[in-house]
C-alpha cells in the first residue's frame, strides 16, 4: 500500500512536469511559427485558432532547431555552464541569508530547493514565481522558525534584485548617449532607474526602517491585519539583516558576480550567434531587461523579455536585426530551460529529508 502511495505521488509529479513543459515549449513554438508563418507572406490573426495550433507545431520545431544550430556549439556551452555557475551562487546566497536566522541548511539541500524553484519558475507569472515553492520547502525545514525561513526567501530575493537593478544603472551610465538616443532603449533605462528607486525604498524599510520595536504603533496596526502576527515576525527578522553589515557585503559581492554571469551568458550566445553587441551596452541591457521580465506579467517572463531585446537590440546604434534579437533572447531562455528539467528532474525524485532542527540535534 505504501509502495502503491509512492508510484502514485512520482506518477502524479511526472504528470506535473511533463504538462508545463509541453505548455512552455508550445508557448516557443506559437513564437517561431507566427514569424515563419509572416516569412512566408501568410497572416497569422486570420488563421483560426486550429491553424495556428498546426502551423505551431509543424513550424516551431525546425525553427526552434535552426535557430539552436546557428550558434556555435562550443559558446551555447559555456552559455549553459554560466547558467549553471549564476544558479549556484544564487543557492549559497540564500545559504548565507538561512544562516543570520540560525537555520544551518546544508548547500547541498540549498541547491536542490533551488533548482526545483527555478524549474516553477518556467510557467508561474514573471521570474519570481518559483519563490513561493521555495518558501515553502523552506518552511518545512524547520518547526520553530518557519516564518524566519520564508523571511529568508523574500530578503534573497530582494537583495538579488536590488543589485541587479544597481548594477544595470551603473553600467548604463558609460552608453547614456546612446541608450537616450533611442525612444526605446531610453525607455528601458527610466524604468529601471524607476524601479531601482522603489527597490531601495523597501530595502531600507525592510532593514532599517522603524519598525514594531521602535514604533509601538506599528506593531499594534499590523497585529490587527490578517495573520498580522506573522507579519510582525517577519519585519523583526528583516531588521537583523540591517545589523549584520558583514552579510551584507558577502551578498552583495556574491550577487554582482551572478549578474556578471548572467550578462557573460548573453555575451557567449551573441558571440555564437555572430552579433556585434558592445559588451558595454549589454552589460546594461541584459539585467535590465531581466529585472523588468521578472514583474508578474507573464510566465517567466516569456513575450515580455523577448519583445524588450527585439526593441532595444533593434534600434539604430545598435542595428541588430528583429529575428538576430529574438534569437539571442530564446537561445538564453533555452539555456534557463534546459537547467529548469534539470530541477524537474530533481523535483519528481526529491526524497523527504530530515528537518534543520533534526539536523541541528545530530550535530550536537
Amino acid at each position: 500500500m505504501k509502495e502503491s502511495s509512492k508510484t502514485g505521488r512520482l506518477a502524479v509529479r511526472l504528470a506535473i512536469c511533463a504538462a508545463l513543459l509541453v505548455w512552455i515549449f508550445h508557448v516557443i513554438f506559437v513564437q517561431e511559427g507566427r514569424l515563419a508563418v509572416e516569412a512566408r507572406g501568410g497572416s497569422w490573426d486570420g488563421m483560426t485558432r486550429q491553424e495556428q495550433f498546426q502551423a505551431a507545431w509543424s513550424l516551431g520545431p525546425s525553427a526552434v532547431w535552426g535557430t539552436l544550430r546557428a550558434v556555435s556549439p562550443s559558446l551555447y556551452a559555456l552559455s549553459l555552464l554560466l547558467v549553471g555557475a549564476t544558479l549556484v551562487i544564487g543557492a549559497r546566497r540564500w545559504q548565507l541569508a538561512l544562516r543570520e536566522q540560525g537555520l544551518n541548511l546544508p548547500f547541498a539541500r540549498a541547491l536542490e530547493i533551488s533548482l526545483i524553484a527555478h524549474f516553477f519558475n518556467s510557467f508561474l507569472l514573471g521570474s519570481t514565481g518559483g519563490d513561493l515553492l521555495k518558501a515553502f520547502y523552506a518552511a518545512r525545514e524547520t518547526h520553530h522558525k518557519k516564518t524566519e525561513a520564508v523571511t529568508t526567501v523574500f530578503v534573497d530575493r530582494l537583495i538579488g534584485l536590488f543589485s541587479m537593478l544597481l548594477f544595470a544603472v551603473a553600467f548604463a551610465a558609460p552608453q547614456i548617449g546612446a541608450i537616450r538616443a533611442h525612444e526605446f532603449t531610453g525607455l528601458v533605462f527610466l524604468t529601471v532607474l524607476g524601479m531601482l528607486g522603489a527597490c531601495g525604498v523597501l530595502v531600507y524599510a525592510a532593514f532599517w526602517g522603524r519598525g514594531s520595536g521602535g514604533e509601538s504603533w506599528v506593531g499594534g496596526w499590523l497585529r490587527r491585519l490578517p495573520r498580522g502576527e506573522y507579519l510582525e515576525r517577519s519585519l523583526l527578522s528583516c531588521r537583523i539583516y540591517g545589523g549584520r553589515p558583514l552579510f551584507l557585503v558577502q551578498s552583495l559581492a556574491l550577487s554582482m558576480a551572478l549578474n556578471l554571469f548572467c550578462v557573460l551568458q548573453f555575451h557567449a550566445i551573441s558571440q555564437g550567434l555572430g552579433l556585434s553587441i558592445p559588451l558595454g551596452l549589454l552589460l546594461f541591457l541584459a539585467p535590465a531587461i531581466i529585472c523588468i521580465s521578472a514583474l508578474p506579467i507573464t510566465p517567466n517572463g516569456l513575450g515580455v523579455r523577448e519583445h524588450l531585446f527585439v526593441g532595444a537590440l533593434s534600434a539604430a546604434a545598435v542595428g541588430i536585426s528583429a529575428k538576430a534579437a529574438l534569437s539571442l533572447s530564446l537561445l538564453a531562455y533555452s539555456g534557463s530551460l534546459i537547467w529548469s528539467v534539470i530541477g524537474g528532474v530533481v523535483y519528481v525524485n526529491l526524497k523527504e529529508s530530515r528537518h534543520l532542527d533534526e539536523v541541528a540535534n545530530a550535530g550536537t
